[in-house]
């Protein structure tokens, strides 16, 4: 069982995601790969795999991704190996990926995938949150707005919708689907009671 969260920019997932792995042991991050700076607070092999072009090249070249996408000018990628690392030791994968990599790992793992779309309240509350973080300029910031309209057109495409309106309520409502996957008959090889 593979997790995929969801969302445009300014919804709240980065919080989302943090909380929920600080408050599930059953859940551990894939840890992405980029070829973005490193941004103020971000740590290397944590945040993101922080590469540049030639070794993200290198790694495609090489087939190590599942999925991977251009996004804001900048590369991304899920490693393969990472993904079945968390598997073996036990755990569940979270992976936090844009909608073009979501897209990538829906159409692969189908229904072994828990795909979760988390929305802000409200656009208000989504370009405010932007704003808020005063990492980005004012073109930077429409970009994120105009790609917020088109990504939250691909919610249709994921299992779960979560509107990250109250961070408790949301997490609490995570962790249910979580539960009630791990549950699901298909998970099982056979009965408990065979």
């Amino acid at each position: 069982m593979l997790v995929l969260i969801s969302g445009p920019s300014g919804a709240g997932k980065t919080t989302f995601v943090k909380s929920l792995l600080a408050s599930d042991p059953r859940v551990k991050f894939s840890v992405s790969t980029t070829t973005r700076p490193i941004r103020r607070g971000e740590t290397e092999g944590v945040d993101y795999h922080f590469v540049d072009d030639g070794r993200f090249d290198a790694l495609l070249a090489a087939d190590l991704f599942i999925e991977w996408a251009d996004v804001h000018d900048h590369r991304y990628g899920t490693r393969r190996d990472h993904v079945q690392g968390i598997i073996d030791e036990g755990s569940v994968p979270l992976l936090d990926l844009d909608v073009q990599g979501g897209k990538q790992v829906i159409d692969i793992y189908g229904d072994d995938l828990v795909s979760v779309f988390v929305f802000p309240p409200s656009w208000e509350v989504l370009e405010r949150r932007l704003r808020d973080r005063g990492t980005d300029g004012e073109q930077v910031i429409q970009t994120r707005l105009d790609n917020a309209r088109w990504e939250v057109g691909y919610a249709g495409y994921y299992r779960y919708w979560i509107v990250n309106d109250d961070l408790d309520g949301a997490l609490r409502r995570m962790r249910a689907i979580i539960t009630a996957e791990k549950c699901r008959r298909e998970r099982f090889a056979s009965s408990p009671l065979a």
